[in-house]
């Protein structure tokens, strides 16, 4: 006899149905985040017949802040953007409810092992299994005056808004991969960029630490920002040295933070175990502390941050659940 998924709990997909999110319904999936993660969990859903539903801010994710990508297979080379549009290319042709632009505020373990979500925009929608793949977000400096100047001078995203500053000195704040690929960006349309990293050396992969050793490059190793000054827009960033205290003023139009990001994971304290830093804690078929609720992509403990590796732990994830409420039952 065929296997009915019916009969075993699973709503079946139908045809043509359009993506807009059912709050009576009780979703077989309910997935959170729109970065490549989450969107290949989308597919893999669909693919199954789901009955699924996303709840993201935006389609992308991380990848939106990308410039140029050299090491996601089938590319020799793609922007973020071009890539984040084939991700969802793809997912439009798997359909699946959407709740955007929106984002996940609370998370609950229900009696019967129903998980309900509330959202920023005051929705409420209920599942048997949940995918969290809400990814990461900038990390602030928490500096006087980078509040003030939010969009003022003070950016957090290279890819987005170096375009705003051509021919003026700007500063990165940071000395890792984001901070160096942001020089990167930067020195196609900057007059001078200043690098001032906490930490006395670089920490970015090698190839990037190449293209920063530019004559446009000050680098300002070991030395702490401490403040961003100006008065209606940024003219100036003062920095401490770490070891000898010395104090400068450097003049600039503009300050890029990319000092790392931290983890969306906020609706899930309380709910599932954290790291350390905040990351879901996951085992190697992207299970969490809590049967039923899965996690993929960035907002984990996996150690490499990369997108090949988000999308394919969507994918593991989104099979996990299935075979999750496949011995579930109804």
């Amino acid at each position: 006899m065929p296997l009915n998924l019916k009969d075993l709990g699973i709503h079946l997909a139908p045809e043509g149905r359009k993506n807009i999110p059912d709050p009576t319904v009780l979703y077989d999936l309910i997935i959170i985040g729109g970065g490549p993660a989450g969107m290949t969990a989308a597919v893999y859903a669909s693919r199954k017949r789901f009955r699924a539903l996303l709840i993201a801010k935006d389609l992308g994710g991380q990848v939106l802040w990308t410039s140029d990508i050299e090491n996601y297979m089938g590319y020799q080379y793609i922007t973020g953007q071009e890539l984040s549009k084939k991700f969802g290319e793809q997912m439009e042709a798997n359909p699946i409810d959407m709740q955007m632009p929106d984002e996940v505020e609370m998370l609950k373990v229900e009696p019967g092992q129903i998980f309900r979500v509330k959202t920023k925009n005051k929705k409420e929608f209920t599942a048997k299994s949940v995918v969290i793949a809400s990814g990461k977000r900038y990390r602030s400096l928490g500096v006087p005056g980078e509040r003030e100047f939010l969009g003022k001078g003070v950016a957090y995203c290279a890819t987005c808004d170096a375009p705003l500053f051509a021919g003026k000195d700007v500063a990165v704040i940071g000395g890792g991969n984001s901070a160096l690929t942001a020089v990167n960006d930067l020195l196609k349309v900057a007059n001078q960029v200043k690098l001032v990293n906490i930490m006395p050396n670089l920490q970015g992969d090698a190839v990037l630490v190449e293209k920063a050793r530019d004559p446009r490059v000050e680098l300002f190793l070991g030395w702490e920002t401490v403040a961003i000054k100006g008065l209606d827009k940024v003219e100036a960033i003062q920095i401490i040295n770490r070891k000898n205290k010395e104090s400068r003023e450097l003049k600039v139009q503009g300050v890029f933070i990319e000092i790392g990001l931290e983890p969306n994971s906020e609706f899930a304290k309380g709910v599932l175990l954290l790291n350390e830093h905040y990351e879901i804690i996951v085992d190697c078929s992207c299970r969490t502390s809590v049967i039923g609720i899965f996690a993929a992509g960035d907002v984990t403990n996996v150690q490499e941050k990369q997108i090949i590796v988000a999308a394919g732990d969507g994918a593991k994830a989104s099979l996990a659940a299935y075979s999750y409420i496949l011995n579930r039952g109804a």
